[in-house]
């Protein structure tokens, strides 16, 4: 055994970061939510305008709870399957402070109405430059943490972490090429179709490598972790890992359906997305199928639990996206509450869910514990949870649905059947049901919390973990 002992500490931080920031992402969209029922929630106040929120809730949610996720789970899985050591502990340790000074300067001013209005990058420059800076600082982390291993070989996991790390890094800056007029004013370089183009290519890339790649490297690790089996299939999950890097950077115009985009260049993203369909069920039939033979854990194991489930809601939404690119779905669906709900199915079926799972597997290693403090409450977690998703997203499809149905039915005589304010109206009672689901999602957070804090006061976080001699397997 070497005497050095990985770093945990940075890990221990931003993972309780993931679950302060989820609580706080999901409240906010909770209450969005219930101020499409009752807009007088906003008090009046400018900065509780829903228009203001909206940003800050899918910003804490993705950024801040998600990225806080990933980055705890990356440098927890490269130290593992790796044998070394964090490259830098006080690089690591600039890496989750900086994220976190990131994520309060865009929790203040969001709210405030400095905004680019750029969806997912909605950040003013001095905040992008500072994004820029500190995801250096994470590359330089990671991968010297890989350059530095010893071991030959490089863990699956840790490729989707790097095509994550890269190809982010790539997104947020090519996108967020500005000139400054002003400390927190700042105009694109992109013009018309061209911003809105380079805005899609970021935003949904920002889906499938923040959002998809780097919580792929997650599964990769603690699904056969947990399962205490190897991954199904070792070969598809490389076939799967550069299918999907080639594939998915080229899907974003589907977001620019029947706009002054040029046709052909719509067409190509529907195809893309439409390819994207089968190196995504890849990944999600090799992460279910790691259960072979060990489907009875499902009864036992409420961390499985949400981490097959997490893949069912991968797989569902990766059928979706690409149905939904298809031009003539597209019509119909386009401006509709049905593309929320598929947004959701994957930010809490999938991101959220394989987070917590993730989260309940890791916390008691990190704290010298065998396992959570209470795996009732657990279980209990799951099931609000699915129950909110399931309501919510059903909620969301079928309001929809009937949207697009109802904005598109004519008279005999061309006129519209139905005014907006009538469709608004047929709304409101799947309104009512989406916020249902989203409170009962957010009470599971709270289960979490309690959960959490039980196990951290019962542990220790001295526990030293050795780092293994080269020799050892992953």
């Amino acid at each position: 055994m070497h005497q050095e002992s990985y770093n945990d500490r940075v890990v221990r931080q931003f993972t309780l970061a993931t679950v302060f920031w989820g609580v706080v992402g999901m409240a906010v969209g909770v209450l969005i939510a219930a101020q499409l029922l009752w807009p007088a929630l906003n008090f009046d106040l400018p900065w509780l305008t829903y228009s203001r929120l909206r940003p800050l809730h899918t910003n804490a949610v993705i950024f801040a709870f998600g990225g806080s996720a990933l980055m705890g789970t990356s440098f927890y899985i490269v130290q593992r399957t790796c044998h070394v050591r964090l490259f830098s502990d006080r690089l690591a340790s600039l890496v989750f402070w900086g994220w976190q000074t990131v994520i309060v300067a865009v929790a203040i001013t969001l709210p405030l109405g400095i905004t680019q209005s750029k969806e997912y990058a909605e950040a003013e420059w001095p905040i992008d430059v500072l994004i820029t800076l500190v995801w250096v600082a994470y590359a330089v982390v990671f991968f010297g943490t890989i350059a530095q291993r010893r071991v030959r070989h490089i863990y699956v996991a840790n490729w989707f972490y790097a095509a994550f790390i890269i190809t982010v890094a790539v997104l947020h800056i090519f996108n967020n090429l500005v000139i400054p007029a002003g400390l927190w004013k700042s105009y694109p370089i992109y013009s018309g179709v061209v911003d809105g183009m380079v805005q899609w290519w970021y935003g949904h890339n920002a889906v499938g490598f923040f959002l998809t790649a780097g919580f792929l490297g997650m599964m990769y690790y603690f699904v056969p972790k947990q399962a205490n089996r190897p991954i199904y299939s070792y070969r598809l999950s490389i076939v799967h890992f550069w299918a999907l890097i080639s594939v998915y950077m080229w899907a974003g115009p589907h977001h620019l359906h029947y706009t002054s985009l040029p046709d052909w260049a719509q067409s190509l993203g529907m195809v893309f997305s439409l390819i994207l369909l089968a190196p995504s069920w890849g990944g999600m039939i090799n992460g279910v199928m790691t259960l072979s033979g060990a489907w009875h854990k499902l009864r036992t194991d409420p961390i499985l639990k949400f981490m097959i489930v997490s893949l069912s809601f991968y797989g569902m939404s990766t059928f979706e996206g690409p149905m939904m690119s298809i031009k003539t779905v597209n019509a119909l669906s386009h401006y509709t509450d049905w593309t929320i709900g598929h947004v959701h199915s994957g930010a809490l079926g999938w991101v959220a869910m394989i987070s917590i799972g993730s989260i309940y597997a890791l916390l008691p290693r990190l704290y010298g514990r065998e396992q959570m403090h209470s795996v009732p409450a657990i279980d209990l977690h799951f099931w609000v949870s699915t129950i909110g998703v399931v309501l919510y997203i059903a909620s969301m499809w079928i309001a929809g649905v009937m949207q697009g149905l109802m904005w598109r039915a004519t008279n005999d005589d061309g006129t519209l059947s139905y005014s907006f304010i009538e469709s608004l109206e047929a709304t409101y009672p799947y309104y009512a049901i989406r916020l249902l689901g989203g409170a009962l999602f957010l009470a599971g957070m709270g289960i979490m919390v309690w959960n959490c804090y039980r196990t951290i006061r019962a542990g220790s976080a001295e526990t030293p973990v050795a780092v293994m001699p080269a020799s050892s397997t992953t």
